[in-house]
């Protein structure tokens, strides 16, 4: 159940990346090169199967200029 849901949410990021990679005139190497991986790795990730770490999400959003994951607020209480 939960890596379904998971599934859901890369299959999610797939999609927004490619209307992103179309906005931008990308292509999967030019992201791969961007991402500092594989285009075969870029090709994964956008069949939206790929079972995604923060690292690679932070990649992607700074490979397409976008944002995927909500900023998270560190309260000074919290410290």
């Amino acid at each position: 159940m939960a890596n379904r849901e998971w599934l859901r949410y890369s299959q999610r990021i797939a999609m927004m990346m490619l209307d992103r990679m179309e906005e931008l005139g990308l292509n999967q190497k030019a992201v791969a090169e961007r991402m500092g991986c594989s285009q075969q790795y870029v090709s994964r990730v956008l069949k939206g199967t790929e079972n995604l770490s923060i690292e690679t999400i932070s990649k992607i959003e700074a490979a397409l200029e976008m944002q995927i994951m909500e900023p998270i607020t560190i309260r000074s209480k919290d410290l």
